[in-house]
């Protein structure tokens, strides 16, 4: 095994942005990831975190509703490491806690030596339904976007590559974070686990980055032939496209990360993983020649984008072959959930 040098890859370029509109342009255009220093570099969140850890923790512990905060805890053996364990369960425990209680515990942690302390992550914290004050406080024009706002808090911490199918603006409120970057192309090269039991939703990277093992994963060398890396402080934003892959690291001994997750496509249109998961379930089985009539008619019917196999039919009569609107996948939704229930 080896160890990645993050300095040895490519950085990601870095875009100056000089208002709102600027923004939202490279937004709607940009397909692949860019940094802007200083983006939010003036949010009260920023300016607290530039004061210390505990400050920070105590303008959000001030903030946060009086309701229970899910964290995640291991122990320091992990070194950071939200992961599998043996068995392919997961290597952390969950826990429900009130957040000044949970601060309290970084508090605690502040003067051991940094291998003895436990790992603890709060993530994708929804912002809205935890805090009073902290969106309208520290916010961001994105112009037409409705994001879903979210926080996410920890120490020292790696977490493992995976993709979202949102957009993703990644903003530094506290302490460092490093982001290594694969364009979407990539994931054979990145050794996914199962996409049906993972750590947090979405399949992740089974290549330890802090110590990559070739032999076991010789293609991952040409995912890191692509690879990009940022690493981002207090303020620094990171726009991360819709299925990039991306492994985070919390390089501080306190780091707090708050993104916006937004859909550029309707939302009527659903979420791919699940037409995987059902072709798999379908599909992914069946004999050789016919696995290979269904990757046929999936290309004429979806990835051409389905124009030949329309063109020759009467408007009014196209049903689903037409472009979707809210009410066409509206019954196609009830149409699935009848048969997936038969």
């Amino acid at each position: 095994m080896a160890e990645l040098a993050p300095a040895a890859l490519p950085p990601v370029r870095e875009l100056k942005v000089t208002d709102a509109a600027a923004l939202d342009a490279l937004l709607a255009s940009e397909e692949t990831p860019f940094v802007v220093r200083g983006l939010v570099a003036d949010w009260p969140l920023v300016q607290a975190a530039r004061q210390g850890d505990r400050a920070v923790r105590a303008y959000l512990a001030d903030k946060a509703r009086p309701i229970d905060f899910t964290v995640s805890m291991a122990g320091p053996d992990i070194g950071g490491r939200l992961f599998y364990d043996d068995a392919m369960g997961v290597n952390f425990r969950m826990g429900k806690g009130r957040l000044p209680d949970i601060f309290a515990g970084f508090d605690k942690a502040e003067n051991l030596p940094a291998d003895q302390v436990p790992t603890v992550y709060l993530g994708s914290v929804d912002v809205h339904q935890f805090f009073d004050g902290v969106a309208q406080d520290n916010g961001l024009d994105l112009g037409a976007r409705t994001p879903l706002l979210s926080l996410w808090i920890g120490n020292a911490t790696r977490i493992a590559a995976h993709n979202d199918f949102p957009d993703n603006l990644a903003c530094v409120v506290a302490g460092r974070r490093r982001f290594t970057l694969f364009p979407p192309d990539q994931f054979a090269n990145l050794y996914l686990g199962p996409i049906d039991i993972t750590p947090a939703g979405r399949p992740i990277s089974m290549v330890d980055f802090a110590a990559p093992d070739f032999t076991r994963h010789p293609r991952f060398r040409e995912a890191l032939g692509q690879a990009q890396v940022a690493e981002l402080e207090p303020g620094d934003a990171l726009f991360i496209p819709s299925l990039w892959y991306h492994h985070v690291e919390g390089l501080a001994r306190f780091n707090i990360l708050m993104n916006y997750w937004w859909r550029d496509s309707p939302r009527y249109l659903g979420q791919p993983n699940n037409a995987l998961h059902h072709a798999i379930m379908t599909i992914r089985d069946l004999p050789d020649h016919e696995r290979a009539v269904w990757r046929a008619m999936f290309d004429h019917y979806v990835f051409s984008g389905g124009a030949d196999a329309r063109d020759h039919v009467p408007a009014q009569g196209q049903g689903v072959l037409a472009p979707l609107d809210a009410q066409s996948a509206a019954r196609m939704h009830q149409f699935l959930l009848r048969s997936l229930s038969q």
